[in-house]
């Protein structure tokens, strides 16, 4: 069975230069890369995945945190994640929290015993006063989910801007009566989202009435129910911001199985542009997150945390949106 000083001898590199390649460490030349990574198919040798992870203190995984793993939103998202752990041959533990407070904090424990090496979080059930004792355990990177206090590593969008530029875009369509829709959870995310919506009605003069503000609004359930409260109202808004394309598409079956005429009747905004965006009749109006790209910016800092060493302080990305007009407003 060939070892690691065989494959030194074959390339002619020391023994510590093939663990360097092995173990994938930085500032080593492309040519010393391929010379040991031929010799070692050469030879057939497969390092010692156990053993590496125990003399290195590494498990080389990720624990990765989403509140739904029916949410396409999600799924898009730790495609990005996982586009980049594959190029350094990490795993991912995907952990669903179902919005479970315990359960976030079970998954967090997980850097405390050792079992993972890194945890990004895509979404925050606890306040964040709570978490913070788990930072000196190993690192946490939010993604998509944001908190002010938390001086972690963070990748997402102005939510305010956002917010502003979907209810910007249905005033100049002519609306003056918008409701607006928010997930389950009260976040920094969420209330972001909300005050520049706010922003946008108070440019123009107009309110934000309380009975068109609806929340636990996420999905295309969520949208249905939305929409049978509207026709419940005596006076009805004419637009509505949702909070995801899920809900939108539900506000959308929701109003033609009641006669209502998209957007005639009822326009509506969704947030994100996934596919289901794309089927929806008519095609939906959006706001356009790059969901993949902000799981492959998280993962690239955890890499610079945990590969390179990086001090990374707490960076705060932030990528941009745009607005997609289709039918629907």
């Amino acid at each position: 069975m060939a070892t690691i000083a065989d494959v030194a001898k074959l390339t002619g590199l020391s023994r510590s230069t093939v663990s360097r390649v092995i173990n994938h460490y930085p500032h080593v030349s492309e040519e010393k890369i391929r010379l040991v990574r031929d010799a070692m198919e050469q030879l057939n040798y497969y390092p010692n995945a156990s053993a590496q992870k125990l003399r290195n203190q590494k498990t080389d995984t990720i624990a990765v945190l989403v509140p739904l793993l029916t949410n396409p939103f999600f799924a898009y998202l730790l495609e990005g994640i996982d586009s980049v752990a594959t190029k350094y041959n990490l795993q991912l533990l995907v952990c669903q929290t179902k919005h479970d407070r315990e359960k976030e904090w079970k998954f967090l424990s997980l850097l405390k015993t050792k079992q993972v090496d890194g945890v990004i979080l895509t979404a925050i059930e606890n306040e964040w006063d709570k978490l913070t004792e788990f930072i000196e355990d190993g690192p946490i990177v939010l993604c998509n989910e944001y908190e002010k206090n938390a001086h972690v590593p963070t990748v997402g969008l102005d939510q305010v801007y956002g917010g502003y530029i979907g209810t910007k875009h249905l005033i100049e369509k002519g609306h003056q009566h918008i409701a607006h829709c928010r997930g389950r959870m009260i976040s920094e995310l969420s209330s972001d989202r909300e005050a520049g919506f706010r922003k946008a009605l108070n440019e123009h003069g107009l309110a934000a009435r309380k009975e068109w503000m609806f929340g636990d609004v996420s999905d295309i359930e969520g949208g249905k129910r939305a929409v049978r409260e509207i026709l419940a109202m005596k006076e009805r808004p004419t637009a509505v911001f949702t909070g995801s394309d899920q809900a939108a598409a539900g506000m959308i079956s929701e109003a033609k199985r009641h006669g209502l005429r998209i957007p005639e009747d009822l326009a509506v905004l969704g947030f994100d542009d996934q596919q289901i965006a794309t089927i929806t009749d008519p095609p939906l109006t959006t706001i356009k997150q790059p969901i993949e790209e902000i799981g492959q910016k998280a993962m690239e800092l955890m890499i610079d945390i945990i590969i390179y060493k990086k001090d990374v302080k707490a960076p705060k990305i932030r990528l941009p949106f745009k607005l997609i007009e289709r039918g629907s407003t």
